[in-house]
């Protein structure tokens, strides 16, 4: 079998080299590496109460794949501010165009007889809904761990960040329960010191 070269795995470790919050001053920096490696555990999280408690059908491991995933688009587009993105709707659309065409340009770095098992991993478009879903949710409680954290050290900055990330948490915990079961069990902790997590 012949084996072509594939750059993929450029695309993934590129990844640590993406700033989030880059239109803000930070305490502790953050790369989309980091953010989505996090935003796995928590979707794990998620899909497992939500199993668990609430009836539901997941799996847990591919919701923290998607997780894993879901910015790739980032290593060619970099981190786009969220009130920037969602400015206005030509904006908006723009951006996801952008996003779409880089997720199906990193799709197709892998060898053709790859990118069936990775399509619905790395084109947003064609990740199933509900695994969107936990993963958004997954995406803005990781925002918001990420907030408390720097309010936590006194950066003013973050103050209207908690204020939109707490609006967008309460709408989802409507409808979602396994949200408030997060936030309920583990959002208290996030931010403890390493001797009360010893």
């Amino acid at each position: 079998m012949k084996h072509e070269e594939s750059t993929f795995l450029a695309w993934i470790t590129r990844m640590s080299l993406i700033q989030r919050w880059a239109l803000m001053h930070t305490f502790q920096t953050e790369n989309i590496s980091e953010h989505s490696h996090q935003v796995a555990v928590i979707a794990h999280l998620l899909a497992v109460i939500k199993n668990k408690r609430y009836d539901g059908n997941l799996i847990p491991e591919r919701a923290a794949t998607v997780a894993i995933y879901h910015e790739v688009s980032e290593t060619l587009v970099q981190d786009i501010n969220h009130k920037t993105k969602y400015s206005n709707p030509e904006i908006t659309k723009a951006v996801k165009a952008l996003e779409d065409l880089a997720e199906k340009k990193c799709l197709n770095t892998l060898p053709d007889d790859l990118q069936d098992e990775f399509e619905s991993l790395l084109v947003q478009e064609k990740v199933e809904p509900e695994y969107k879903a936990i993963v958004k949710a997954a995406d803005i409680l990781q925002a918001y761990i990420k907030t408390m954290n720097e309010l936590r050290f006194h950066n003013e900055e973050f103050h209207h960040v908690k204020d939109g990330l707490g609006e967008r948490i309460s709408e989802l915990a409507k409808t979602m329960p396994e949200v408030q079961d997060f936030l309920n069990i583990f959002m208290g902790s996030c931010t403890t010191t390493l001797d009360k997590i010893a």
